[in-house]
């Protein structure tokens, strides 16, 4: 019983760090630190942590490492870290993490169309799983999008004792500088699209390359590269590479620790065991998670659009994630039925062999 829950609480786990990244590395962006810059580091930070554990745990488990391995983790390093962070952490740049967080919830809907066509995911919709998978997918992108447009009247739940001086003062500070409405969120959903792409590309690799660890290691190498090549592109200046500022440095180290090595690690392995739209289907605790803690800790207020929309969320989440489990029940019990079937036949085969053939005697042991 307690395997059965280890898929979702490592997720949830994952969407914890995420929540914790989008304020401080927002927090870092706003001291003037260039998002490309913050993605390289990122992903240097998490290959060195993530070497470690990839040797030593998987130096006797780990397959062979083919040049079409290589290829297919070189595609996912393009697809789920190198575009996925860029275009994310500057949509971030030119938008609030809240508005980032609710656009990123179109990632489970976008997963689920690009999932079907390649066969990992079905739709069935004359089935009930299949039908709470569609409805479970509408909400979440319902409540999403509700949370993004419609602000609706301030629901009075009082104030938090608990408000981050720095992140006010921080905010305070660059209150002048403007967000772009368009490219922002043009930006997040890109990086949704690009992170789709990694779902369905690690979902085809974990069948060939049972070492989550080792390809999360050679991935984010691979990325450290691309985003470093990146950054140097769009920032030349030496010193806008330091990370003297606390801030920079800590956005960097928790960037790269938590929302790549572990994250990575953490839903390659849930990716592996249940498929890549039930890791999808957990960003939209991503959304509520920020506008928690955006409330305790940055004292924003929750309105009308952001309560409902997180209902609609939570419960098209949960709706998904039963239609999943009884697909997969379903799938279980089918093979169950024809492992039993093949194993009768063979033993009914054997059965009828014996009295036929043994000691060539066919015509008087055939009666």
């Amino acid at each position: 019983m307690a395997r059965d829950f280890l898929p979702g609480f490592a997720m949830i786990l994952v969407q914890l760090g995420f929540a914790g990244m989008n304020i401080i590395s927002k927090l870092a962006m706003d001291s003037g630190m260039n998002p490309f810059v913050m993605v390289a580091y990122r992903q240097i930070f998490a290959t060195i942590v993530i070497i470690p554990f990839a040797f030593f745990w998987e130096r006797n488990t780990r397959p062979r490492i083919t040049g079409a391995i290589l290829f297919q983790i070189f595609l996912c390093s393009i697809f789920g870290a190198t575009l996925n962070q860029c275009f994310y952490f500057l949509g971030l740049k030119y938008t609030t993490p809240t508005i980032a967080c609710a656009l990123n919830n179109l990632l489970p809907a976008v997963t689920f169309v690009m999932a079907v066509p390649f066969g990992i995911e079905t739709v069935g919709i004359e089935r009930k799983a299949g039908q709470a998978k569609v409805l479970g997918t509408i909400l979440c992108v319902g409540g999403a999008m509700l949370m993004s447009f419609y602000k609706g009247s301030l629901i009075d739940i009082g104030e938090s004792s608990i408000h981050w001086r720095y992140a006010e003062n921080m905010r305070e500070r660059n209150s002048s500088n403007e967000n772009n409405t368009f490219l922002g969120p043009l930006l997040v959903v890109a990086s949704c699209i690009a992170w789709a792409g990694w779902f369905i590309l690690q979902a085809k690799l974990s069948k060939t390359f049972t070492a989550p660890y080792t390809s999360s290691a050679l991935m984010c190498f691979m990325a450290s590269i691309q985003c470093g090549v990146i950054g140097v592109c769009f920032e030349r200046n030496i010193s806008e590479w330091s990370l003297g500022s606390d801030i920079r440095l800590i956005a960097s180290v928790y960037a790269g620790v938590v929302g790549s090595a572990l994250a990575f690690c953490l839903m390659s392995w849930c990716i592996q065991r249940r498929g890549p739209l039930y890791v999808s289907m957990f960003s939209p605790f991503l959304l509520v998670i920020v506008a928690v803690v955006g409330w305790a800790l940055l004292d924003e207020k929750v309105y009308v659009g952001t309560a409902v929309g997180s209902v609609l969320i939570v419960v098209g989440l949960y709706a998904v994630l039963w239609g999943k489990e009884k697909e997969m029940n379903q799938i279980s019990s089918v093979d169950e039925i024809d492992l039993e079937g093949e194993e009768h036949e063979e033993k009914y085969d054997l059965e009828l062999q014996v009295p036929v053939y043994s000691n060539g005697d066919i015509i008087q042991n055939a009666s």
